[in-house]
């Protein structure tokens, strides 16, 4: 009921409910553009290819474009230009003098960084267009279907498909960063999430009907989805619990009197959360674990094919890897995005210190020594969780491990070794983003319910924003 009240106090508010339908419909135009198709490509062939290599970056890659890279839309690139743009300004703000000073000049020093961020995605997107374009025109189906409606013969008309290539997917990547930034600056806010979320929830439904289907024709028993629907909420409860936690360092103030008022002499805390870096961790180790099969298709060399055999999804190396790239960027975001040295410092400068440690360079090594312990539990839990959608597609193909390989495969179980068959969607990467977003989403309706002295969606919850 509290919920329901709280749905109804949303379209009773007239301006949040102006910006809940305006999200509504750009995200509505975002999923009509998923379906317009890119100019010169043969449809049936690339439904074709898409099924016979499922899964790997692909397959990941189609998941933040809400499938619009299967059918080579004009979204087909989606967000992830504008994403890794953003990711580039943000590690350039630290080494170049330039953009540190633009970031610490407010309101006007974050525009001139936004633009800058908009000119880096235009200019990957036609990088990334212009390779996309010309990876389509060699490319074949298993069958020998070309993907692009061209003369199997002849090269003629390859310049005028990659330019036409690279203008519609650029122009699109364009508007769908245009659309981020609207819901964000006139809809709910967090555009650029939403449209992520939007991409990945409008797949749920066809996941379902999947699962479905396995169990009418016996490929999956009752009892197994019940499991698997136990284990998918259990999932959930996970990522919300850990994206909430919070290592809270207590911060005091000493007591200052300028003039007759007297300033500070309360207690706070410093909040460092378990998962700072959130899925970015995981987007960059997927896009370095993937590089030597882009390299094995550039250079037909036998060594290069062996190491992208490999470097496959489900094999023990690829796994190791996996999980060793997600453990070293949780750090490296986290000391991009956090300095424990200005922390310490800008709380010596207003008179803080946390108690039984001395302020100064003891304070910034204690910060950064909890820091490492937190991030270490953060960078593992999201190795789990990344690892499940590789464990239920194709389970773990052991027998690669020179050695004790081929008996690990004969005396493990089989649902180990070859995994469920669950549909990509029920993967812990697509629901880590789904969870994040949602609750961050919830807690933004939230903050506009209160602020506007209506009741939220919890009359007693952990969500952050909610007044007494």
């Amino acid at each position: 009921m509290i919920v329901l009240e709280s749905f109804r106090n949303i379209f009773a508010v007239p301006d949040l409910r102006k910006r809940v339908l305006f999200t509504f419909g750009l995200l509505a135009i975002y999923r009509i553009g998923a379906h317009i198709p890119t100019p010169g490509l043969d449809a049936l062939a690339l439904e074709e290819f898409f099924k016979a290599s499922a899964g790997g970056l692909l397959g990941f890659l189609d998941m933040f474009s809400g499938g619009a890279l299967r059918r080579l839309s004009v979204f087909a690139l989606g967000i992830t230009p504008y994403i890794t743009a953003s990711i580039i300004l943000q590690l350039l703000t630290v080494v170049w003098p330039y953009l540190e000073k633009l970031s610490k000049e407010g309101e006007m020093g974050r525009r001139k960084i936004t633009q800058y961020t908009r000119y880096g995605t235009v200019l990957l997107s036609v990088v990334q267009g212009a390779g996309i374009a010309l990876w389509l025109w060699g490319t074949t189906t298993p069958t020998g279907k070309f993907l692009v409606l061209r003369d199997p013969t002849s090269e003629g008309g390859k310049i005028p498909f990659v330019l036409m290539a690279i203008l519609t997917l650029t122009t699109g990547t364009a508007f769908v960063m245009w659309l981020g930034e609207q819901i964000t600056e006139r809809g709910i806010g967090n555009g650029i999430s939403l449209i992520i979320f939007a991409g990945i929830v409008v797949g749920l439904p066809t996941a379902v009907w999947q699962s479905f289907r396995q169990i009418q024709r016996g490929q999956m028993s009752l009892f197994t989805a019940l499991l698997l629907g136990v284990f998918m909420l259990a999932v959930v409860a996970v990522i919300v619990f850990v994206e909430r936690a919070q290592r809270r360092i207590p911060v005091q103030y000493a007591k200052r009197v300028v003039g007759r008022r007297v300033y500070g002499g309360q207690n706070t805390y410093l909040p460092l959360r378990v998962n700072t870096g959130g899925v970015i961790p995981i987007i960059f180790a997927v896009s370095i674990i993937q590089f030597p099969q882009y390299l094995a298709s550039a250079f037909k060399s036998d060594f290069m094919k062996k190491l992208a055999d490999q470097l496959a999804m489900g094999q023990p190396l690829y796994n190791l890897f996996y999980a060793l790239a997600i453990i070293f960027f949780c750090y490296f975001y986290i000391s991009i995005i956090f300095n424990p040295t200005d922390t310490a410092e800008n709380m010596r400068k207003y008179g803080g210190f946390i108690p039984g440690i001395r302020p100064g360079k003891a304070t910034s090594d204690y910060i950064d020594s909890v820091l490492t312990r937190i991030t270490l539990i953060g960078s593992l839990y999201l190795v789990v969780v990344a690892l499940i959608p590789e464990f239920l597609l194709m389970g773990f193909k052991v027998q690669s491990i020179p050695g004790i390989g081929p008996w690990l495969d004969a005396n493990l179980p089989t649902f180990i070794t070859q995994g469920l068959g669950v549909p990509f969607y029920f993967g812990g990467t697509s629901l880590l983003i789904v969870v994040g977003v949602a609750m961050d989403t919830v807690q933004q309706i939230e903050s506009q319910l209160v602020m506007r002295n209506y009741d939220g969606f919890l009359k007693k919850g952990r969500i952050r924003g909610r007044r007494s």
